[in-house]
């Protein structure tokens, strides 16, 4: 039987948070750097136990006014510091709600820059190890971030987008290209299917941000299980 994890991205600000619990199995909690603040990670904690959902950090650089979308080259021990803080900073609100965090996916420009930057990946990497070794390292399937946390020793999930179109080398094309993100619930459900025949991965992500999230959410879960896939968290 094939088997899946569903995650998406939480706390950033949007109004469907509690609506995206019943129709995935992780969830991705912004540290207050790109967006989010602590009453807002307690709100989508109490949530996210209520729906017995995995609840994982999502770091990135600390740039707010662009929503962590824009590059930033810093040096890797400076880049390590920005992720375990923000690790650090997640983890005690977690522990004061009892939530133990599962996993670690970095977001936007520092998901794809250490999806390409392998000083950089080792960067996360070691943050992650650092921090808690028990942690699940998430990244684009074939990147080198999945590469440094196996390097890393660290436990990893190779990551697919539904709602995102691909280059042909396998990264995400850019969302300032036309098209790059998928509208249509049925075209969503159509990539996530042909991702998840195609082998090489851990965990299908859908952006709270998009313009049907929920939709999504709710025909993606309903067309995989029809199609006798297995939801399971990480």
């Amino acid at each position: 039987m094939l088997k899946i994890d569903l995650n998406c991205d939480l706390g950033e600000g949007f109004d469907n948070d509690e609506a995206f619990l019943p129709c995935v199995t992780s969830i991705n909690l912004a540290c207050g750097a790109h967006a989010g603040d602590e009453t807002t990670a307690r709100m989508v904690l109490r949530c996210a136990k209520k729906f017995q959902v995995n609840v994982g950090a999502h770091p990135s650089w600390e740039d707010r006014e662009n929503f962590g979308r824009k590059e930033v080259e810093l040096g890797v021990e400076e880049a390590e510091r920005i992720v375990f803080n923000q690790l650090a900073w997640l983890a005690r609100i977690a522990a004061e709600e009892s939530i133990q965090l599962t996993h670690v996916k970095p977001h936007g420009a520092l998901y794809n820059q250490s999806a390409k930057d392998v000083e950089l990946a080792r960067a996360v990497a070691r943050a992650v190890k650092r921090f808690d070794d028990h942690l699940i390292l998430v990244g684009l399937a074939g990147s080198k971030l999945i590469e440094a946390g196996s390097e890393h020793q660290l436990r990893v999930a190779r990551e697919g987008f539904p709602d995102r179109r691909y280059n042909a080398d396998g990264s995400l094309l850019s969302r300032s290209v036309a098209g790059a993100v998928l509208e249509s619930p049925a075209e969503v459900a159509a990539q996530a299917w042909r991702l998840i025949q195609s082998g090489g991965l851990d965990t299908l992500c859908l952006h709270g941000d998009h313009p049907n999230a929920v939709a999504n959410a709710h025909l993606l879960k309903q067309a995989l299980e029809a199609n006798g896939v297995k939801i399971i968290g990480l």
